[in-house]
């Protein structure tokens, strides 16, 4: 068997957005994560050209965790329905039924919009939003196997 140093390993999830400056910020505020030292948003009324092009945002201790890619037009995902179907989507998960809920605000006052309710789920509480640019995500209320479902 291969060492662990001999494999590949995910770097990061990328994902195409029109505007990678404002969904980069999105995830930065509901994530916790931090700019790629470069990547950080200019001054106030400043050129931006990083914004226009790729963004990295990573934890505070420096693991790469998503980038956003700039295209041109992106069809949103029409998930649940027929369509556009979403591709990929992120799975997130929070400790109890009571951090879903105050995170469903945080994710309201970013831009997210709620696309499915299952928090009365016994089995499987959680709630799937669209990001502003579009791309379907899960929050699952998960307190013993975070990001498992």
């Amino acid at each position: 068997m291969a060492g662990q140093d001999d494999g590949i390993r995910l770097r990061q999830v990328v994902l195409d957005c029109t505007d990678a400056r404002a969904l980069a910020e999105f995830y930065r505020a509901l994530l916790g994560l931090v700019y790629r030292p470069g990547d950080e948003p200019p001054e106030a009324g400043a050129d931006d050209p990083r914004g226009r092009d790729w963004l990295v945002l990573r934890t505070p201790d420096g693991a790469p965790q998503l980038a956003f890619q700039q295209v041109g037009t992106l069809p949103a995902a029409t998930w649940p329905d027929d369509g556009v179907p979403q591709q990929l989507h992120l799975d997130l998960t929070v400790a109890s039924a009571g951090n879903l809920l105050a995170q469903h605000e945080c994710v309201l006052r970013l831009g997210g919009r709620l696309l499915l309710d299952r928090i009365d789920d016994a089995e499987e509480p959680l709630r799937v939003y669209a990001d502003p640019a579009g791309h379907p995500f899960c929050v699952f209320v998960s307190p013993s196997h975070p990001g498992e479902h």
